[in-house]
C-alpha cells in the first residue's frame, strides 16, 4: 500500500578505488535541469539512474547535501540482501523485497560489485516457537521466496557448527553487499549516461520562479528553484525528493504536512574480535522478532545486533551525539510520546542493553553459547529514519507526498522508503519512476 498525500500528480566523478569511496567537491554551479532529485542515498541514486533509462533526451541532476554520495543510512547499513521472508504476502513490501533482491544479484553481478549468498538461519530455540517458525515458513513460500526450507537441529550445526536450535528457516538466497558501494555503482552510472551529480548542495529552500532569469528567452521553462543554504540554486521542471532523515523536513520547506514525522533511531552494533570470526559463517537471526542477529560482512568482519533507540540527533551515530533541534523536534512529537509510553519497558530494555554489552551478549548466547563478552568489541552505529504518526504507529507503508498549486503540481516527495529499501532499491526505483511518470506526464 502507498499513502499518497496532496493534489500534485559542476559534476561529481565517482572514485571507487577498493574500499574508498569518494566524489570530487562540485563546482559552484548554477544550471536548469528537466528534473532535479534531492538526496544521494541508494534510494535517490537507484531512482536517478532509472529515470534517466528510461528518459534518455531528458537533462537530470542529482543534488546531495554532503561532500560524497551514500555517507548516512546506505553508509551504515548492516549489509544484507533480504529476500523477503517476513512480510504480508501480496504487499508492496513483500513484493518489492522479492523483486529487488533478483535485480541486486543481477546488477551486482553485471557490474562485476563483490557479493556473498551466504544464507540465513532464522533458528527457534523453544518448542513453542515451532508452529510460528513453520507459518513464516508458509509466508515465505507464498512470497516466492526460492529454496526455503526448513531444518532440524542436526542441520543446523551442520551449516552453523557453533549455532544451537531445534528447528530453523534455511534461506539460501540472502546474501550480503556493501551496499554503499552499490549505491555508488548506481551514481556511476548515472552520470556515465549524461546525468549530473552536484554535492555540498543542501536545499533549503523550494519555490516556484516569479519570473525567467536574466536574460532568458526560455520563458518560465524552468520554473521550479531549488535554493541551497550557501546561496546556489538550481532550476527544473520538476522535483523528486528522496530525503531519508531529512524527508519530512524537505516536504515542509514546499508546503506539505509535517505528518508523517521522521523519528531517528540509532542501531548500536557489536563487532566480533577477528579471532572470533570463525563463530558464524552466514547470517543468524532469531526468532520470532529481527532483534540481535549475527551478521557477516563483505570485509570478513562480524556484526553483532542492533539495539534500538532514539538518537538525540538525525544523523548521530555517537553515543553522545546532540543536535537541539532534533532533539526539541523529536520529544515535543505527541507520536513520540505515545509510542514511548506504549514501549516504555522495551524500550528501557533496549537502552539498557545499549549500555552494557553483557547484556546484549546474553541475548546472542541463546544461539551461539560458546560466545562470551570478552569476544566482542563495540562497532558500529546506524541511525534509522522512522516515519510515526500522531497516533505513535511506526508507518511502515511507501508515503508519497505532492502538496498544493503549482509546486505541488511539479513535485514528488518520497517520505517514507521502509525497510528493507537497500534491498528493494532497484525496484523502488522502478515504482517511483512510475508514479513520477504518471504524476509529470513524462
Amino acid at each position: 500500500m502507498i499513502r499518497t498525500f496532496g493534489t500534485g500528480s559542476v559534476c561529481a566523478h565517482l572514485l571507487l578505488q577498493g574500499s574508498k569511496y569518494a566524489t570530487c567537491r562540485a563546482a559552484h554551479h548554477s544550471g536548469s535541469f528537466d528534473v532535479a532529485i534531492i538526496g544521494g542515498g541508494i534510494v535517490g541514486l537507484a531512482s536517478s539512474r532509472e529515470l534517466i533509462l528510461r528518459h534518455p533526451n531528458f537533462t537530470f541532476t542529482l543534488l546531495e547535501k554532503e561532500k560524497e554520495l551514500a555517507l548516512h543510512q546506505t553508509g551504515h547499513n548492516s549489509g544484507v540482501i533480504h529476500s523477503g521472508i517476513y512480510y504480508t504476502p501480496g504487499s508492496l513490501k513483500a513484493q518489492l523485497c522479492v523483486r529487488g533482491a533478483t535485480l541486486t544479484y543481477q546488477y551486482c553481478q553485471k557490474k562485476g560489485v563483490p557479493y556473498k549468498r551466504c544464507g540465513k538461519l532464522i533458528v527457534a530455540v523453544e518448542r513453542e516457537e515451532i508452529p510460528r517458525l513453520k507459518a513464516l515458513y508458509e509466508r515465505g513460500q507464498m512470497n516466492n521466496v526460492q529454496d526455503l526450507r526448513l531444518i532440524d537441529a542436526k542441520a543446523i550445526r551442520e551449516k552453523e557448527p557453533y549455532c544451537r536450535g531445534i528447528m530453523a528457516l534455511d534461506s539460501p538466497n540472502t546474501g550480503i553487499v556493501d551496499w554503499q558501494l552499490v549505491a555508488l555503482t548506481y551514481g556511476k552510472e548515472f552520470q556515465e549516461v549524461g546525468g549530473t551529480v552536484i554535492t555540498d548542495f543542501e536545499a533549503s529552500d523550494i519555490k516556484v520562479a516569479a519570473e525567467s532569469p536574466a536574460g532568458s528567452a526560455e520563458g518560465l521553462k524552468y520554473p521550479i528553484i531549488i535554493k541551497s543554504s550557501q546561496g546556489k540554486e538550481v532550476r527544473c521542471r520538476f522535483v523528486l525528493t528522496c530525503g531519508g532523515l531529512y524527508s519530512d523536513r524537505l516536504s515542509e520547506i514546499s508546503g506539505c504536512s509535517s505528518e508523517p514525522r521522521i523519528v531517528p533511531f540509532r542501531g548500536d552494533y557489536l563487532v566480533l574480535k577477528p579471532e572470533k570470526n570463525f563463530l558464524v559463517r552466514g547470517n543468524i537471526y532469531p526468532f520470532p522478532f529481527l532483534g540481535f542477529h549475527f551478521t557477516p560482512r563483505m570485509d570478513g568482519s562480524v556484526w553483532l545486533g542492533p539495539n534500538a533507540v532514539l538518537a538525540f540527533k538525525r544523523e548521530g551515530y555517537k553515543l553522545f551525539d546532540f543536535d537541539t533541534q532534533d532533539f526539541i523536534n523529536a520529544v515535543s512529537y505527541r507520536g513520540l510520546q505515545r509510542l514511548v509510553m506504549k514501549n516504555i519497558v522495551y524500550g528501557m530494555g533496549e537502552i539498557y542493553r545499549g549500555v552494557f554489552t553483557s547484556a546484549q551478549v546474553k541475548n546472542l548466547q541463546k544461539f551461539i553459547p560458546e560466545l562470551n563478552p570478552s569476544d566482542v568489541l563495540r562497532g558500529p552505529s546506524g541511525v534509522r529514519a522512522q516515519a510515526l504518526d500522531a497516533e505513535g504507529n511506526l508507518v511502515d507503508d511507501f508515503v508519497f507526498d505532492g502538496g498544493k498549486g503549482e509546486l505541488g503540481s511539479r513535485i514528488l516527495h518520497v517520505r517514507n522508503a521502509p525497510s528493507p529499501a537497500a534491498s528493494s532499491s532497484l525496484a523502488i526505483a522502478e515504482m517511483i519512476t512510475d508514479e513520477l511518470e504518471k504524476r509529470f506526464k513524462l
